[in-house]
């Protein structure tokens, strides 16, 4: 007989989401035969823009999340930029790529040993590990408790990245050294060897800590590697220019549809945000970000999240480090659970060796910025990445103010309800058929859910609380 299971909230992840899954028998294995995930608070980071100077955007917007602020800094400046036509000097291209970079690993680091591991260990007897669901954890005690070990190292290292980051960027999170026209930080030969020195120790602890503990883990639950496939369709926007004509990236767009392999380009233009599912008004029901609106309908028939519903030509892609490496040719294993762990893993290996390199561009004594007059009148976009996944913002100006900005961030693509045409998100799609063992300890959900690694702060921004 059919069990409906409500997980609320769904903990050790960046703000609130509700999974709803219905599990039954299928062949005799209890599945999940439907799923909704929800994102709980309202999206408001957008409406909050209206009306300011257009220069606000790019330290704002970093205030939609303090895990992964820097992305939205950049790709906030990068639409000002486009928007007045102007070009940044290559040692702002350079820094905007160091701090972003060492952003993203600090990000995968932490999902790794602070928000997934514990759906696979059992941990520590004491809060915050405590209570925990009963359910089959395959580790022994002596392998549990060396990675349990590896939590407080990875706070270390998480620390140790934030503080490196924080060389160039002024201060972590919430970068004040990002701004329209380049950078506001001047490199120094003392600031390049610091930071170089920290790029190594992370170096260190990604290579013989992080990777090694990834695919011990997956060797322990084989059966993740078929778990969690959802759609099989693939989008990156890609991300850190390299040649500061935007005709080399470090990490190129695409597509793949249906895990055929075969990448395809992205045309920024076929994409729409669909609210049938969601709390919004229908008359910006499948439409572009240059124009669609948030605007709030609670309550409405039909719909139970707060995360619009992107999509790409009307289909549900799924987007991250995953997503990444596969459609630049770096991760050719598959999709699935394991697939994004380890995706993301030797994503932040290749990232961490790229720093180095990077610096070496640098140029001490030359120019981080450029004269930047924000337009009257103007309207512009940037499209890169964050560490789960596509980033994009769209931004109109109008008297001198902000008219229009819209944020399309990688969990809404990924945590996304329904659509119009009632096609599941790709989260929603990778929770059906995966097995549940004990309806009571549902930990096979959260597996599937964690690997996504969601940020429900990207996704949706502010809620009202009434004092009464």
């Amino acid at each position: 007989m059919p069990k409906t299971i409500v997980i609320d909230p769904v903990t050790r992840l960046e703000g609130h989401l509700r999974a709803e899954v219905t599990v039954d028998a299928v062949n005799g294995e209890n599945q999940v035969v439907d799923a909704k995930v929800s994102g709980t608070l309202f999206r408001g980071i957008e409406q909050m823009l209206i009306g300011r100077d257009p220069w606000e955007a790019a330290q704002l917007t970093q205030r939609i999340c303090g895990v992964c602020p820097v992305p939205h800094g950049v790709v906030a400046a990068m639409a000002l930029e486009k928007a007045a036509g102007s070009i940044i000097p290559d040692n702002a291209r350079i820094l905007r790529n160091l701090i972003m970079g060492a952003n993203f690993i600090q990000s995968h680091i932490l999902h790794f040993y602070h928000l997934a591991l514990l759906d696979f260990i059992k941990g520590p007897p004491m809060s915050p590990w405590q209570p925990q669901w009963e359910t089959e954890y395959r580790i022994n005690d002596a392998d549990s408790a060396r990675l349990n070990k590896r939590y407080i190292e990875a706070i270390k290292a998480f620390r140790q990245v934030n503080e490196m980051t924080a060389i160039f960027s002024g201060r972590q999170p919430h970068a004040p050294a990002l701004a329209p026209g380049g950078f506001t930080t001047v490199p120094t030969n003392d600031k390049i060897d610091l930071f170089r020195r920290y790029s190594q120790t992370v170096i260190d602890f990604v290579k013989n800590t992080y990777l090694p503990d990834v695919e011990f883990v997956a060797t322990q639950y084989p059966e993740y590697n078929q778990i969690g496939k959802g759609y099989g369709n693939l989008i990156a926007f890609g991300a850190f220019d390299l040649n500061g004509a935007g005709g080399k990236s470090f990490f190129h767009g695409g597509r793949i549809v249906q895990g055929n392999g075969q990448v395809q380009p992205m045309n920024n233009d076929a994409i729409n945000e669909h609210v049938a599912s969601s709390w919004y008004e229908n008359s910006t029901s499948k439409s572009h970000p240059v124009t669609s609106a948030t605007q709030p309908v609670y309550p409405k028939d039909g719909a139970y999240s707060w995360i619009k519903a992107p999509r790409y030509e009307n289909q549900a892609y799924e987007t991250g480090p995953l997503a990444r490496m596969t459609i630049n040719g770096l991760y050719k294993q598959g999709v699935s659970v394991h697939d994004r762990h380890k995706a993301r893993a030797l994503e932040t290996l290749k990232l961490a060796e790229a720093l180095p390199v990077w610096l070496d561009e640098l140029n001490v004594g030359s120019p981080v910025y450029s004269s930047y007059t924000a337009p009257t009148e103007a309207a512009g976009f940037a499209l890169a990445e964050a560490p789960r996944g596509a980033l994009g913002h769209w931004i109109g100006i109008a008297g001198g103010k902000i008219a229009h900005y819209q944020v399309l961030t990688p969990t809404c693509w990924n945590a996304s309800p329904q659509d119009d045409d009632r096609q599941p998100g790709p989260m929603e799609k990778a929770l059906l058929g995966a097995p549940v063992q004990d309806t009571d300890n549902p930990i096979e959900v959260l597996r599937v859910i964690h690997s996504f690694d969601p940020c429900l702060g990207c996704a949706v921004h502010v809620c009202r609380i009434t004092r009464r």
